[in-house]
Order: structure tokens, then sequence, then C-alpha cells
């Protein structure tokens, strides 16, 4: 009987597509291991969750000199350096946790299922580790988007309670049970959403908005604290409103600093831009005001110091 159900299984096309494409990623990853074939280091696409990370990601990704995966790859960043490896701390990771191994790992994952190229990667964790990138990848250049904070955290809010159009954005699918008692908004979360900064632990009983706004905080303060270790050549700075206020200029301005040409098809595209949500809703600014407004009010001495940094108006 185990025979036949084997034999059955060989049958089943989905089944010997996959096993094809292992067996294909396990040659290339030996044909890596020998070869060493060039890879040029890694555009980094970084923000926090529900900042226009996607839509940015789409649309750079659009360019022929990128070889993308077409999603996020928090499992292997975090198989290199995370919760898992770290006792817990957080996903977030410094230059001292660089190893060489950990870039010859993440080029190999690269080579196997891309191919040799410029690779775009977008993962919203790696906003928590851009000096342990830097370190891995001197020559990486970080393309760094930001939301007016009251938008994100509301944003952020929404896809903590509702998911996304296909899963959710839990982290226990990933970590398995967390290693101690979760019970966010009085119970209603028993693990965490989108990523675990550090200090997560805080805020483990605290209200939904107030998780939003720490890693709201979190995310950004790490982000524009790195960038004073990034060259100014390898910093591109972008700005969630700027998808809507002035969609063509921005791109424009981004594909130039990567040194790409803004082809008549890019703009094309950036002039029929559609910012779509996974979540709830079209995107559009102060969409909180409809969804979260009590909420945010609450948090908004929290978040409002860095929202003034950042450029934005905390009283608009």
């Amino acid at each position: 009987m185990p025979s036949i159900a084997k034999a059955y299984k060989l049958l089943d096309p989905e089944i010997r597509a996959k096993n094809l494409q292992a067996l294909q990623w396990e040659l290339r990853g030996r044909w890596y291991d020998v070869a060493r074939p060039q890879m040029p280091d890694p555009v980094f696409l970084v923000g926090c969750s529900r900042s226009g990370t996607t839509v940015t990601y789409e649309t750079l990704g659009a360019a022929p000199q990128f070889l993308k995966f077409g999603w996020e790859i928090p499992q292997f960043w975090d198989g290199l350096y995370g919760p898992l490896t770290n006792g817990w701390e957080s996903e977030a990771a410094g230059a001292e946790h660089a190893r060489p191994a950990h870039r010859h790992a993440a080029l190999r994952h690269f080579y196997q299922r891309l191919g040799a190229g410029w690779v775009l990667d977008k993962t919203c964790i790696n906003v928590l580790r851009i000096p342990y990138l830097h370190a891995l990848f001197p020559q990486a250049k970080f393309v760094f988007i930001q939301r007016d904070g009251r938008d994100n955290v509301s944003s952020m809010m929404d896809g903590w309670r509702h998911g996304r159009t296909d899963g959710d954005f839990h982290l226990s699918q990933f970590f398995g049970p967390f290693p101690e008692p979760v019970a966010i908004d009085g119970g209603q979360f028993t693990d965490w959403a989108f990523f675990l900064a550090p200090g997560w632990r805080e805020y483990n009983h605290a209200s939904l908005e107030e998780v939003c706004a720490f890693q709201w905080v979190s995310a950004n303060r790490l982000a524009l604290q790195a960038r004073r270790s990034i060259p100014p050549e390898q910093w591109i700075h972008l700005r969630y409103e700027d998808l809507f206020e002035r969609p063509v200029e921005m791109f424009h301005e981004a594909f130039t600093r990567l040194g790409i040409a803004f082809s008549d098809e890019l703009r094309a595209r950036c002039e029929h831009l559609r910012p779509t949500s996974i979540v709830k809703g079209r995107p559009k600014k102060d969409k909180w005001r409809e969804h979260n407004p009590e909420a945010i009010e609450r948090i908004l001495p929290l978040i409002a110091p860095l929202m003034r940094e950042m450029g934005y108006d905390a009283q608009g």
C-alpha cells in the first residue's frame, strides 16, 4: 500500500513540478558553491509595514534590470538571524550580527531561485536590520519609504484585525508558540503581527493602538538612525504621500538615483499609478479619520515627536 501511495504522488503533476523545482534549486546551489558567479549587491526596499512598500516594490520592480521574487522572504532573513536564533530578542539585527556565511547564504538563495543578476528585495522586517544588511552588502542601495504616522498606525491596526486578502500578518504561523503569554488589547490578540521590534515584550498587554504606535516609532527610528552610516549615494528616501501627489516625479528621481533610465513604459506606469490595499479599502491620505480616529488621537503624543522630525504636521 505505501508503494502504491508513493507511486500516486509521483504521478501528481503538482508534486512532480515541486520536486523538479527543488532538484533544480539544489543543483543551482551546488553550482553556486563551486563557481561563485558574480552577483551585484542588492537593492533593499525598506519601510514600516503598511507604508506603501508593496506599490513601490511593484513599480521599481517593473524595471527590467531587476530580478525579484514578487513576495517577501522574512523566514529566510530570520533564519540567518532572528527570534528563533537570538532568544526571541526581536527581528532587528545590527552590523555586529553579520557574518560572511550570511552573505554567502543570501546570494546563494537569490541565485538558486532567480539566477545571476541585480536583486530587488522587499521584506518589511529589514527596516529593523539596515546596519546588518549594509555590513553584509557594503555596495547595496536602500530605498526607504515613510508614511504619516497617523495613517500608518491606523492601517496597521486594520491589518492586525482583518489580516490581508490572502492570509494574515500574525507571526505564530512562522515562529510557533510565543515564549510568554501575549494578551494585546485585553486578550483579543495572543501573538504579534507584522514584526517584532526591540522591546516588544513590554507591550504584550498594551492596547492595539499603543502596540502599532510602538511598531511605527521603532521601525522609522531604527531606519533614520541607520541612515547616518549609509553613504548618501546609497540611500533613497521616499514619501508615501508622493504616491498620490507626485508619483511621476517621485519615481523618476528614484530610478535616476538607481542608475536606471526612466523609460516611456515606466513613466506611463507611474502616470496611471493606482495604489491598492491588501487589507481594507482604497489607500488615501488621512484615511485614519474614517477608520480609527479616537484611537489615533489617543496615541498621537507617542508618535508626534517623530512625525515632526520626519516633516509631518502632527496637528494637521
